[in-house]
């Protein structure tokens, strides 16, 4: 489709506006007639009609919020108060709307934010005051929209002075700068176009611009706030400030408000209603040895600004909720007592319909194998835990074949018309700037060389074409990895010269100087199509426009670090199609299982809701949830010898991840699983069910379940989990008596190798499973020999705690999940509402990723999981783990970054 204009897709956008209850047959209706009067051949419009059902037709919910029910606030203040008008918000709505956002996703948005000021305070009430809450989103999904929303509203309702905290390093400021000269502001901060008129400026030249203490190349100064504030009560307009989260930069901001403007007066800030934004809010609990971000001092700064105002709300934004503010394994009253928890509100976002997001990248059976590709050829090249001074021989092939897929991915969007559209690859294989360096040198050199060879090929036959090493690279990409899109390769050769021509490289660390400035390109018409190499500048906050590629070679386990890494989640309108995310597949295993952890952490918020808990509550749940170890490991337990924590396993499934490799062992646990399946069918005959793939038994006593456990033969790394399991279900007794219990099997007989027989007439098929492995090799835990169970460290497959559930009991599973094809095993849990008990038989094997052959390393292996129900947030036991577990469980440590921006 090279003759498809961009403005065919505009033209569209504005011929649907006017159509009530639209729908996407109403789209594909409109364009077919609209086609011809731009030149269009109709059978070629599938993506940008794709495109405008994706801008039109979106939806998003409204989310929920968890306050504390006993609290005395009204929050529906703004609607008793006839004094408000909505100048600012207006002007953002019509900018969103002019932005082609979806009209029913900006007015969902304009619901959210109105809730959102509804938790904060009235800033016209006379008392002193302060409001402390957390808003929950996910990674990429428009959480900077939601706050600039909030912020047009806030300002709207009386707010007078705005600071916007906008992460840590100068790229991410700079972003979030220009957002809000967009979206609140009006007119361009840059030094050089500072009266320039932009985004709601334009859309309305009449309004009362606020002020700007920063602009987008220029922190917080003490000398430029003087130079534009005489006295913060003189103006009738807002004030705003953009800044970095930044030891030196809040202390600035600090003693400016309190030195200057309160004239050397001892006294708090009074008649300025003051809202602070911490965008990333879960970004202070880094690890750092660097003093300008060290997260206790941050912390410190941040509550001492706070405390200068008699009127004061503190708002954090956050996609990793396992944070500082939640988790500390020291004390209850130092989380409580901190000023910067939540106390006051939770409220947890919802994501639009077309939000491309880590369920469709790690959890969706149907995407996942298109979108996930395995590095599994890179430690030759990079070692995973290499040196600063690591030299680079050349790019790991899959590199290259990433680098290829974004090239043909790059013609393909031209063919759809989307040329004038930005266009990014991340690659973030180091945390070390000069190795960086060197990753971007070879990359450049990679596609000069290509660019070569195309640009002479491109317009031959095809035969011809191919014999050049490059295009016939381009054409085996193609070939394995674009099986489902219409262009055809004869298309992508005649537009690879031109693709590959557009590609720019940067390199984006603290050191290098260069920045993706995608609205420079925009202002002069143009789009920027870019490879980005970096570390721990790509990794947080930054949005990469039109993510297409991401190549992450990285190996750390911190939850907030992994997702935040993930900047390939947000909007792939049109093109999502061509979206690749290349991992090792230690990594690929570790991100499923965060996904999961971290939806089903939100799932708990809607069921606090309806138990009416308060953001305290949630609180301690998250500080006692198995997962939170994994955040705050290396925070906490850097020089531990054992450490004792308080967990709780509310809503969790807990599996044998590590079984022994004693044969032994294995039998004896073959044993014990024989003599419970016995004795159920001896004591429990009328409580049993034969189903497809499960032998199930409903309402048994805990206390075969305890047996079971207590007889069964644990790897040593896991026996404190055990012994804690074991704890937590006695604990539990009273109020769960009863456990149903599962012997998973197989549901397709024939695709069992071998079995255990269990009884007279049952067998107990063996599930196949691959070892966990790092670098490549086998992972060998230490006390003990045995396998880690796959590199996700998941035993039962997604879905099978279903087994058992009544017709009704899995109709309540999917109107709660809302997704009928993808439910996660979190609602089969809380409609199960009692412990389950699931046995497990695996053939374990090791896979060779490249010739799919495998070796046997185990067969008929016991392993096992309980899960328990929702809703139980006050019991919690004693779990400990030592240095052992550590070295484990983590690897890199995020603290030791090389590359944080200065």
């Amino acid at each position: 489709m090279p003759d498809i204009s961009a403005n065919f897709e505009d033209a569209l956008i504005q011929s649907l506006k006017g159509v009530e209850d639209l729908q996407p047959s109403d789209i594909a209706d409109f364009a077919a007639k609209l086609a011809p009067v731009y030149g269009v051949d109709p059978a070629g419009i599938e993506s940008i009609i794709r495109s405008v059902e994706s801008k039109l037709v979106t939806t998003m919910s409204e989310g929920i919020s968890l306050v504390d029910p006993d609290a005395d606030h009204d929050d529906e203040w703004y609607k008793k108060r006839d004094d408000i008008e909505w100048d600012y918000w207006d002007d953002y709505e019509r900018q969103l709307i002019s932005n082609n956002w979806s009209p029913k996703v900006v007015n969902t948005l304009g619901d959210v934010t109105e809730k959102i000021l509804g938790l904060l305070k009235n800033p016209q009430e006379p008392s002193d005051w302060d409001r402390r809450g957390l808003v929950i989103g996910h990674v990429q999904s428009g959480k900077t929209a939601n706050y600039i929303g909030l912020v047009s509203k806030a300002a709207d309702a009386g707010y007078k002075f705005i600071i916007v905290i906008a992460g840590i390093h100068n790229n991410l400021r700079k972003q979030t700068q220009i957002r809000i000269d967009e979206g609140f502001v009006g007119r361009d901060s840059t030094p050089d176009r500072k009266r320039k008129e932009v985004g709601v400026g334009i859309l309305n030249r009449n309004r009362k611009f606020p002020i700007t203490l920063t602009t987008t190349d220029k922190d917080f100064t003490k000398q430029i706030a003087n130079q534009l504030v005489a006295d913060l009560q003189g103006f009738s307009q807002p004030v705003v400030v953009v800044i970095k989260k930044n030891v030196h930069t809040l202390h600035n901001l600090y003693n400016w408000l309190k030195e200057w403007n309160l004239k050397g007066s001892t006294d708090k800030i009074a008649d300025i209603p003051m809202l602070m934004i911490d965008d990333e809010a879960d970004n202070a609990s880094v690890n750092t040895k660097r003093s300008d971000l060290d997260p206790t001092r941050t912390n410190q700064e941040i509550r001492q600004i706070l405390r200068l105002f008699r009127k004061s709300c503190y708002v954090g934004y956050t996609a990793t909720p396992f944070a500082n503010i939640f988790i500390n394994p020291d004390s209850t009253t130092e989380m409580l007592d901190d000023d910067l928890f939540p106390k006051d509100f939770i409220y947890c976002l919802d994501a639009p319909t077309n939000y491309f997001g880590p369920g469709k990248v790690f959890l969706d059976e149907d995407s996942s194998d298109r979108i996930l590709c395995t590095i599994n050829d890179a430690e030759d090249y990079i070692e995973l835990s290499h040196k600063k001074d690591w030299e680079i021989p050349d790019l790991p092939p899959s590199m290259k074949q990433a680098i290829n897929s974004f090239v043909i991915g790059k013609a393909i969007r031209m063919l759809r018309g989307q040329e004038r559209k930005h266009c990014s690859m991340m690659i973030n294989a180091s945390r070390f700037v000069d190795v960086q360096r060197q990753i971007r040198e070879h990359v450049s050199y990679y596609l000069e060389t290509m660019a070569r060879g195309i640009r002479y090929s491109h317009a031959l036959p095809e035969a011809q074409a191919l014999k050049n090493e490059h295009m016939a690279d381009l054409k085996k990409t193609y070939d394995e990895e674009f099986t489902n899109i219409t262009e055809s390769w004869p298309e992508i050769q005649k537009a690879s010269a031109s693709a590959v021509d557009s590609i720019k490289t940067y390199l984006i660390n603290s050191k290098s100087g260069e920045a993706l400035d995608y609205k420079h390109y925009e202002d002069n018409g143009e789009s920027l199509t870019v490879i980005a190499v970096g570390g721990l500048s790509l990794s947080r906050g930054l949005t990469l426009e039109g993510l297409m590629v991401s190549y992450m070679y990285r190996n750390t386990k911190m939850y907030d670090t992994l997702m935040q890494m993930g900047r390939w989640f947000g909007y792939r309108d049109a093109f999502e199609d061509l979206c690749r995310v290349w991992l090792p597949d230690e990594s690929q295993g570790w991100y499923s299982h965060i996904v999961e952890a971290t939806e089903e952490l939100r799932q708990q918020i809607k069921q606090m809701q309806r138990d009416r808990l308060t953001p305290r509550d949630f609180g301690l749940y998250v500080r006692a949830h198995p997962d939170a170890l994994i955040v705050t490991a290396l925070n906490k337990m850097r020089d531990a010898e054992r450490r004792a924590f308080r967990i709780n396993f509310s809503g969790e499934l807990e599996e044998t991840v590590i079984v022994p490799s004693d044969e032994k062992i294995a039998e004896k646990n073959r044993q014990v699983i024989v003599e419970l399946f016995e004795k159920l069918s001896n004591s429990n005959p009328d409580k049993s069910e034969e189903l497809q793939g499960a032998y199930f038994w409903k309402d048994i006593g805990w206390e075969n379940i305890e047996e079971f456990l207590n007889g069964f033969r644990f790897h040593k790394q896991i026996i404190a989990k055990r012994n804690a399991v074991l704890e937590y279900l006695r604990k539990i007794a009273k109020k769960y008596p009863n456990a149903d219990v599962a012997f998973i099997s197989l549901k397709n007989t024939k695709e069992a190798t071998t079995r255990l027989q269990l009884g007279n007439k049952w067998d107990l098929l063996c599930q196949k499973r691959s070892v966990g492995t790092l670098k490549g090799e086998i992972r060998k835990p230490a006390e003990e020999d045995g396998f880690y169970i796959t590199n996700r460290q998941r035993v039962a497959s997604r879905g099978v705690e279903a087994v058992g559930l009544t017709d009704d009991q899995l109709r309540n599973a999917e109107t709660e999940a809302g997704d009928v094809k993808n439910i996660s095993d979190h609602f089969y849990r809380t409609v199960r509402a009692k412990p389950l008990l699931m046995i497990h038989l695996l053939t374990l094997v090791q896979k060779n990723r490249e010739t799919g052959e495998e070796t046997l390393l185990l067969d008929i292996v016991p392993a096992m999981g309980i899960s328990f129900p929702s809703g139980d947030y006050t019991e919690t036991v004693e779990y400990v783990v030592n240095k052992v577990w550590l070295q484990q469980d983590m690897f890199d440590d995020p603290g030791e970054e090389d590359d944080y921006d200065s």
